[in-house]
């Protein structure tokens, strides 16, 4: 199974420690943690943790500048079974927010699923209060499906969300 993507200006990939780096601008970032389900990465070695656990997983990927190889975020879409669809998510470097490289990897994404892993259900969540994320998950494409919570891992928030669907035939 190939996991790389190309597109106009990203390349989505397996992470390796070698991304580390990188990872930790936006792992480390209060600000784009915010809403996300992981705490804070305090340092390198949870994130060289964390990149020996995600290079396991067959549905996340990297995002790297096609002109740089700078890796500028992450996502995956990954199968939840008792939705019966994959769920998509992704993470961004604060730097790189509002230039469309979450809907452009998120899209490549979803069309990866669809033609590797034969996906035609999708789902997406973002927290209320991230409305750049519910833009991109519409932009996608999604439909918005109901109100629901998410809580961070360690349960130390919990935040009102927007569940959306999308099915593709």
């Amino acid at each position: 199974m190939t996991r790389i993507i190309v597109t106009d200006r990203l390349i989505l990939r397996p992470l390796d420690e070698n991304d580390a780096e990188d990872v930790f601008e936006w792992v480390g970032d209060p600000i784009v943690n915010r809403y996300m389900q992981y705490s804070v990465y305090k340092d390198i070695e949870q994130v060289k943790k964390w990149l020996e656990q995600a290079k396991n997983k067959d549905y996340e990927f990297g995002f790297a500048l096609k002109e740089t190889g700078k890796v500028i975020g992450a996502g995956s879409v990954t199968l939840v079974p008792e939705q019966n669809a994959y769920e998509l998510g992704y993470n961004l470097n604060r730097a790189f927010w509002r230039k469309g490289y979450a809907t452009e990897a998120a899209k490549a994404m979803i069309g990866w699923a669809y033609d590797t892993l034969g996906a035609r259900d999708f789902t997406a969540t973002h927290a209320n209060a991230n409305t750049a994320s519910g833009n991109v998950i519409r932009k996608c494409g999604f439909q918005f499906e109901k109100y629901g919570k998410y809580s961070k891992f360690d349960e130390s928030e919990v935040f009102d969300a927007s569940c959306y669907r999308l099915h593709l035939d």
